[in-house]
Protein backbone atom coordinates (compact mmCIF):
# COMPACT_ATOMS: atom_id res chain seq x y z
CA UNK A 1 0.00 0.00 0.00
CA UNK A 2 1.67 3.33 -1.23
CA UNK A 3 1.35 6.75 0.98
CA UNK A 4 -1.03 8.21 -1.46
CA UNK A 5 -3.72 4.91 -0.97
CA UNK A 6 -3.49 5.99 2.85
CA UNK A 7 -3.71 9.69 2.67
CA UNK A 8 -6.72 9.35 0.05
CA UNK A 9 -8.15 7.02 2.92
CA UNK A 10 -7.54 9.20 5.50
CA UNK A 11 -9.46 12.10 3.83
CA UNK A 12 -12.39 9.81 3.72
CA UNK A 13 -12.17 8.87 6.88
CA UNK A 14 -12.51 12.53 7.83
CA UNK A 15 -15.04 13.38 6.05
CA UNK A 16 -16.80 10.40 6.92
CA UNK A 17 -16.31 11.85 10.63
CA UNK A 18 -17.27 15.43 9.64
CA UNK A 19 -20.63 14.15 8.15
CA UNK A 20 -21.42 11.86 11.37
CA UNK A 21 -20.36 14.70 13.89
CA UNK A 22 -22.81 16.99 11.21
CA UNK A 23 -25.71 14.79 11.28
CA UNK A 24 -25.29 14.60 15.17
CA UNK A 25 -25.15 17.88 15.79
CA UNK A 26 -28.72 18.55 13.77
CA UNK A 27 -30.19 15.89 15.51
CA UNK A 28 -28.90 17.59 18.78
CA UNK A 29 -30.39 21.04 17.78
CA UNK A 30 -33.72 19.26 16.81
CA UNK A 31 -34.22 17.45 20.19
CA UNK A 32 -32.86 20.82 21.91
CA UNK A 33 -35.90 22.67 19.77
CA UNK A 34 -38.77 20.29 20.79
CA UNK A 35 -37.50 20.30 24.18
CA UNK A 36 -37.74 23.93 24.41
CA UNK A 37 -41.40 23.43 22.30
CA UNK A 38 -42.62 20.83 25.06
CA UNK A 39 -41.44 22.92 28.06
CA UNK A 40 -43.60 26.25 26.73
CA UNK A 41 -46.83 24.36 26.46
CA UNK A 42 -46.75 22.99 29.93
CA UNK A 43 -46.17 26.18 31.52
Amino acid sequence: MNMENVMQSLEMLAQGMIGIFVVLGIIALFVWGLGKLESKKKK
